[in-house]
Protein backbone atom coordinates (compact mmCIF):
# COMPACT_ATOMS: atom_id res chain seq x y z
CA UNK A 1 0.00 0.00 0.00
CA UNK A 2 1.43 3.32 -1.11
CA UNK A 3 1.62 6.11 1.43
CA UNK A 4 0.43 9.56 0.47
CA UNK A 5 1.94 12.83 1.71
CA UNK A 6 -0.74 13.02 4.38
CA UNK A 7 0.11 9.57 5.77
CA UNK A 8 3.91 9.87 5.75
CA UNK A 9 5.66 10.59 9.03
CA UNK A 10 7.87 13.69 9.43
CA UNK A 11 10.95 11.44 9.38
CA UNK A 12 9.88 9.83 6.10
CA UNK A 13 9.34 13.27 4.58
CA UNK A 14 12.84 14.32 5.59
CA UNK A 15 11.54 16.79 8.17
CA UNK A 16 12.71 17.05 11.77
CA UNK A 17 10.43 15.68 14.46
CA UNK A 18 8.21 18.22 16.34
CA UNK A 19 10.36 17.97 19.44
CA UNK A 20 13.47 18.88 17.47
CA UNK A 21 11.92 22.20 16.44
CA UNK A 22 11.97 23.32 20.06
CA UNK A 23 15.53 22.13 20.56
CA UNK A 24 16.68 23.88 17.37
CA UNK A 25 14.93 27.11 18.37
CA UNK A 26 16.47 27.00 21.85
CA UNK A 27 19.94 26.37 20.40
CA UNK A 28 19.53 29.30 18.04
CA UNK A 29 18.37 31.58 20.85
CA UNK A 30 21.31 30.52 23.01
CA UNK A 31 23.73 31.02 20.13
CA UNK A 32 22.44 34.54 19.54
CA UNK A 33 21.83 35.22 23.23
CA UNK A 34 23.67 38.54 23.21
CA UNK A 35 21.50 39.89 20.40
CA UNK A 36 18.37 38.81 22.27
CA UNK A 37 19.80 40.43 25.39
CA UNK A 38 20.03 43.71 23.47
CA UNK A 39 16.35 43.31 22.53
CA UNK A 40 15.33 42.71 26.14
CA UNK A 41 14.94 46.39 27.22
CA UNK A 42 12.71 47.09 24.23
CA UNK A 43 10.60 44.00 24.90
CA UNK A 44 10.22 44.95 28.56
CA UNK A 45 9.18 48.48 27.56
CA UNK A 46 6.45 47.26 25.22
CA UNK A 47 5.19 44.64 27.67
CA UNK A 48 5.02 47.02 30.64
CA UNK A 49 3.85 50.21 28.91
CA UNK A 50 1.95 48.88 25.87
CA UNK A 51 0.49 45.42 26.52
CA UNK A 52 -0.17 45.35 30.26
CA UNK A 53 -2.19 48.63 30.17
CA UNK A 54 -4.42 47.05 27.51
CA UNK A 55 -6.04 45.05 30.31
CA UNK A 56 -7.64 48.32 31.43
CA UNK A 57 -9.78 48.33 28.26
CA UNK A 58 -12.33 46.20 30.10
CA UNK A 59 -13.70 49.37 31.71
CA UNK A 60 -15.07 50.34 28.27
CA UNK A 61 -17.70 47.64 28.91
CA UNK A 62 -18.40 48.76 32.49
CA UNK A 63 -19.77 51.73 34.37
CA UNK A 64 -16.41 51.99 36.01
CA UNK A 65 -16.34 53.20 39.59
CA UNK A 66 -12.96 54.06 41.09
CA UNK A 67 -14.05 52.86 44.52
CA UNK A 68 -15.44 49.54 43.25
CA UNK A 69 -12.48 48.79 40.97
CA UNK A 70 -12.31 46.59 37.88
CA UNK A 71 -13.81 43.48 39.44
CA UNK A 72 -16.88 44.97 41.10
CA UNK A 73 -17.97 47.71 38.67
CA UNK A 74 -21.25 47.11 36.85
CA UNK A 75 -21.05 45.57 33.37
CA UNK A 76 -23.00 47.47 30.70
CA UNK A 77 -21.88 45.78 27.48
CA UNK A 78 -21.70 48.07 24.44
CA UNK A 79 -23.56 50.96 26.04
CA UNK A 80 -20.63 53.39 25.74
CA UNK A 81 -19.91 52.36 22.16
CA UNK A 82 -23.51 53.09 21.20
CA UNK A 83 -23.12 56.51 22.78
CA UNK A 84 -20.24 57.26 20.38
CA UNK A 85 -22.63 57.15 17.41
CA UNK A 86 -25.55 58.79 19.20
CA UNK A 87 -23.81 61.76 20.82
CA UNK A 88 -23.69 64.69 18.32
CA UNK A 89 -20.64 66.08 20.12
CA UNK A 90 -18.72 62.86 19.46
CA UNK A 91 -19.72 62.89 15.79
CA UNK A 92 -18.45 66.48 15.43
CA UNK A 93 -15.18 65.57 17.13
CA UNK A 94 -14.84 62.50 14.89
CA UNK A 95 -15.39 64.64 11.79
CA UNK A 96 -12.77 67.17 12.97
CA UNK A 97 -10.28 64.33 13.51
CA UNK A 98 -10.86 62.72 10.10
CA UNK A 99 -10.71 66.05 8.26
CA UNK A 100 -7.50 67.13 9.99
CA UNK A 101 -5.87 63.75 9.40
CA UNK A 102 -6.89 63.88 5.72
CA UNK A 103 -5.32 67.33 5.35
CA UNK A 104 -2.09 66.12 6.94
CA UNK A 105 -1.91 63.10 4.62
CA UNK A 106 -2.63 65.17 1.49
CA UNK A 107 -0.39 68.15 2.25
CA UNK A 108 2.20 67.11 4.87
CA UNK A 109 3.01 63.54 3.79
CA UNK A 110 4.17 64.38 0.21
CA UNK A 111 6.46 67.20 1.40
CA UNK A 112 9.00 64.68 2.75
CA UNK A 113 9.07 62.94 -0.63
CA UNK A 114 9.52 66.23 -2.49
CA UNK A 115 12.33 67.33 -0.15
CA UNK A 116 14.09 63.98 -0.57
CA UNK A 117 13.86 64.21 -4.37
CA UNK A 118 15.21 67.77 -4.33
CA UNK A 119 18.12 66.91 -2.01
CA UNK A 120 18.88 63.82 -4.08
CA UNK A 121 19.50 66.10 -7.08
CA UNK A 122 22.06 68.22 -5.18
CA UNK A 123 25.59 67.26 -6.19
CA UNK A 124 27.48 69.34 -3.61
CA UNK A 125 27.67 66.95 -0.66
CA UNK A 126 28.61 69.65 1.86
CA UNK A 127 25.66 71.86 0.93
CA UNK A 128 23.40 68.81 0.89
CA UNK A 129 24.36 67.81 4.45
CA UNK A 130 23.89 71.36 5.75
CA UNK A 131 20.42 71.68 4.21
CA UNK A 132 19.42 68.23 5.43
CA UNK A 133 20.50 69.10 8.98
CA UNK A 134 18.59 72.38 8.91
CA UNK A 135 15.31 70.84 7.71
CA UNK A 136 15.25 67.99 10.25
CA UNK A 137 16.39 69.94 13.32
CA UNK A 138 12.80 71.16 14.10
CA UNK A 139 11.87 67.52 14.77
CA UNK A 140 13.80 67.70 18.04
CA UNK A 141 11.82 70.70 19.30
CA UNK A 142 8.88 69.97 21.59
CA UNK A 143 5.38 71.01 20.57
CA UNK A 144 5.38 73.45 23.48
CA UNK A 145 8.26 75.34 21.86
CA UNK A 146 6.75 75.15 18.36
CA UNK A 147 3.32 76.40 19.43
CA UNK A 148 4.98 79.08 21.54
CA UNK A 149 6.91 80.35 18.50
CA UNK A 150 3.77 80.31 16.35
CA UNK A 151 1.83 82.21 19.02
CA UNK A 152 4.51 84.90 19.29
CA UNK A 153 4.68 85.32 15.52
CA UNK A 154 0.93 85.30 14.83
CA UNK A 155 -0.60 87.11 17.80
CA UNK A 156 -2.46 90.37 17.17
CA UNK A 157 0.65 92.53 17.74
CA UNK A 158 3.09 89.89 16.49
CA UNK A 159 5.66 90.18 13.73
CA UNK A 160 3.38 88.82 10.99
CA UNK A 161 0.50 91.21 11.72
CA UNK A 162 2.87 94.15 12.05
CA UNK A 163 4.35 93.34 8.64
CA UNK A 164 0.90 93.03 7.04
CA UNK A 165 -0.18 96.36 8.52
CA UNK A 166 2.95 98.26 7.52
CA UNK A 167 3.51 96.69 4.09
CA UNK A 168 -0.07 96.31 2.84
CA UNK A 169 -2.13 98.44 5.21
CA UNK A 170 -4.17 95.40 6.29
CA UNK A 171 -6.01 95.09 9.58
CA UNK A 172 -4.75 92.75 12.26
CA UNK A 173 -5.76 89.11 11.56
CA UNK A 174 -6.70 87.01 14.63
CA UNK A 175 -4.86 83.89 13.48
CA UNK A 176 -4.94 82.12 16.86
CA UNK A 177 -8.60 82.90 17.59
CA UNK A 178 -10.05 82.35 14.11
CA UNK A 179 -11.68 78.91 13.55
CA UNK A 180 -10.88 79.17 9.83
CA UNK A 181 -7.15 79.39 10.50
CA UNK A 182 -6.95 76.52 13.00
CA UNK A 183 -6.50 73.54 10.65
CA UNK A 184 -4.19 75.33 8.16
CA UNK A 185 -1.93 76.33 11.06
CA UNK A 186 -1.89 72.77 12.43
CA UNK A 187 -0.89 71.37 9.02
CA UNK A 188 1.80 74.03 8.49
CA UNK A 189 3.26 73.31 11.92
CA UNK A 190 3.40 69.58 11.14
CA UNK A 191 5.08 70.29 7.79
CA UNK A 192 7.71 72.55 9.37
CA UNK A 193 8.44 70.22 12.30
CA UNK A 194 8.25 66.71 10.83
CA UNK A 195 8.91 66.89 7.07
CA UNK A 196 12.68 67.00 7.45
CA UNK A 197 12.67 63.91 9.64
CA UNK A 198 10.61 61.96 7.10
CA UNK A 199 13.05 63.07 4.40
CA UNK A 200 15.81 61.00 6.03
CA UNK A 201 13.87 57.78 5.42
CA UNK A 202 13.37 58.52 1.73
CA UNK A 203 16.99 59.62 1.27
CA UNK A 204 18.08 56.31 2.81
CA UNK A 205 15.91 54.48 0.28
CA UNK A 206 17.32 56.58 -2.56
CA UNK A 207 20.89 55.75 -1.55
CA UNK A 208 20.26 52.17 -2.67
CA UNK A 209 19.40 53.08 -6.26
CA UNK A 210 21.91 51.66 -8.75
CA UNK A 211 23.76 54.59 -10.47
CA UNK A 212 23.99 52.48 -13.63
CA UNK A 213 20.26 53.00 -14.13
CA UNK A 214 20.76 56.76 -14.41
CA UNK A 215 23.68 56.29 -16.80
CA UNK A 216 21.57 54.00 -18.99
CA UNK A 217 18.75 56.55 -18.93
CA UNK A 218 21.13 59.33 -20.05
CA UNK A 219 22.30 57.13 -22.95
CA UNK A 220 18.65 56.68 -23.94
CA UNK A 221 18.21 60.47 -23.95
CA UNK A 222 16.12 60.81 -20.76
CA UNK A 223 16.23 64.23 -19.09
CA UNK A 224 16.23 64.76 -15.32
CA UNK A 225 12.42 64.76 -15.06
CA UNK A 226 12.23 61.47 -16.97
CA UNK A 227 14.88 59.95 -14.72
CA UNK A 228 12.98 60.99 -11.59
CA UNK A 229 9.70 59.63 -12.95
CA UNK A 230 11.00 56.31 -14.30
CA UNK A 231 13.89 55.53 -11.91
CA UNK A 232 13.84 57.54 -8.68
CA UNK A 233 10.15 57.33 -7.80
CA UNK A 234 9.82 53.59 -8.58
CA UNK A 235 12.88 52.99 -6.39
CA UNK A 236 11.18 54.47 -3.31
CA UNK A 237 7.64 53.36 -4.15
CA UNK A 238 7.67 50.49 -1.66
CA UNK A 239 8.91 52.84 1.09
CA UNK A 240 6.16 55.32 0.25
CA UNK A 241 3.53 52.57 0.41
CA UNK A 242 4.76 51.23 3.77
CA UNK A 243 4.87 54.68 5.38
CA UNK A 244 1.44 55.53 3.96
CA UNK A 245 -0.02 52.31 5.39
CA UNK A 246 1.45 53.11 8.80
CA UNK A 247 0.09 56.65 8.55
CA UNK A 248 -3.39 55.32 7.79
CA UNK A 249 -3.15 53.24 10.95
CA UNK A 250 -2.98 56.46 12.98
CA UNK A 251 -5.61 58.32 10.95
CA UNK A 252 -7.59 59.03 14.14
CA UNK A 253 -4.46 60.01 16.04
CA UNK A 254 -3.53 63.55 14.98
CA UNK A 255 -1.47 64.43 18.05
CA UNK A 256 -2.77 65.38 21.48
CA UNK A 257 -0.11 67.82 22.63
CA UNK A 258 -0.14 70.05 19.56
CA UNK A 259 -3.94 70.26 19.38
CA UNK A 260 -4.29 70.78 23.13
CA UNK A 261 -1.86 73.70 23.07
CA UNK A 262 -3.57 75.30 20.06
CA UNK A 263 -7.11 74.99 21.43
CA UNK A 264 -8.95 77.97 22.90
CA UNK A 265 -12.66 78.84 23.40
CA UNK A 266 -12.81 80.50 19.95
CA UNK A 267 -11.64 77.53 17.86
CA UNK A 268 -12.72 74.61 20.06
CA UNK A 269 -15.70 73.74 17.83
CA UNK A 270 -13.47 73.00 14.82
CA UNK A 271 -10.31 72.10 16.73
CA UNK A 272 -11.33 69.49 19.26
CA UNK A 273 -10.30 65.99 18.15
CA UNK A 274 -10.68 62.53 19.65
CA UNK A 275 -7.46 62.76 21.66
CA UNK A 276 -8.43 66.00 23.41
CA UNK A 277 -12.04 64.83 23.76
CA UNK A 278 -10.87 61.69 25.59
CA UNK A 279 -8.74 63.87 27.87
CA UNK A 280 -11.60 66.24 28.74
CA UNK A 281 -14.08 63.39 29.26
CA UNK A 282 -11.79 60.95 31.00
CA UNK A 283 -9.63 63.20 33.16
CA UNK A 284 -11.58 66.40 33.73
CA UNK A 285 -15.07 64.88 33.88
CA UNK A 286 -14.00 61.47 35.26
CA UNK A 287 -16.03 59.58 32.64
CA UNK A 288 -13.39 56.88 32.39
CA UNK A 289 -15.54 54.21 30.75
CA UNK A 290 -16.73 56.41 27.89
CA UNK A 291 -13.24 57.82 27.31
CA UNK A 292 -11.84 54.28 27.16
CA UNK A 293 -14.55 53.22 24.71
CA UNK A 294 -13.63 56.13 22.42
CA UNK A 295 -9.94 55.20 22.63
CA UNK A 296 -10.70 51.54 21.90
CA UNK A 297 -12.88 52.52 18.95
CA UNK A 298 -10.02 54.66 17.61
CA UNK A 299 -7.59 51.73 17.86
CA UNK A 300 -10.04 49.38 16.14
CA UNK A 301 -10.48 51.78 13.21
CA UNK A 302 -6.69 52.08 12.90
CA UNK A 303 -6.31 48.29 12.84
CA UNK A 304 -8.97 47.91 10.14
CA UNK A 305 -7.34 50.61 7.99
CA UNK A 306 -3.88 49.07 8.32
CA UNK A 307 -5.09 45.57 7.41
CA UNK A 308 -7.21 46.89 4.52
CA UNK A 309 -4.46 49.13 3.14
CA UNK A 310 -1.91 46.33 3.43
CA UNK A 311 -4.11 43.92 1.48
CA UNK A 312 -4.77 46.59 -1.15
CA UNK A 313 -1.03 47.24 -1.49
CA UNK A 314 -0.34 43.53 -1.99
CA UNK A 315 -3.07 43.34 -4.60
CA UNK A 316 -1.22 46.02 -6.58
CA UNK A 317 2.05 44.12 -6.34
CA UNK A 318 3.66 45.84 -3.35
CA UNK A 319 5.17 44.00 -0.38
CA UNK A 320 3.17 45.72 2.37
CA UNK A 321 4.24 45.70 6.01
CA UNK A 322 3.62 41.98 6.64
Amino acid sequence: MLKTENTLTPGELGLPKPGRYRKTAFKRIWKERYLFLLMLPGLIYFIVYRYVPMLGNIIAFQDFNVFKGFLHSDWVGFKHFQKIFEDPEVLQVLWNTILLSFLQIVFAFPISIILALMLNEVRNEGFKRVVQSIVYLPHFLSWVVVVGLVTVLLKSDGIVNQFLQQAFGMESIPFMQSPGWFMPLIVLEVIWKESGWGTIIFLAALSGVNPDLYEAAVVDGANRWRQIWHITLPAIRSTIVILLILRLGSVLDVGFEQIFLMLNPFNKEVGEVLDTFVYFKGVQQSDFSFATAVGLFKSLVGLILVVGANRLAKRFGEQGIY
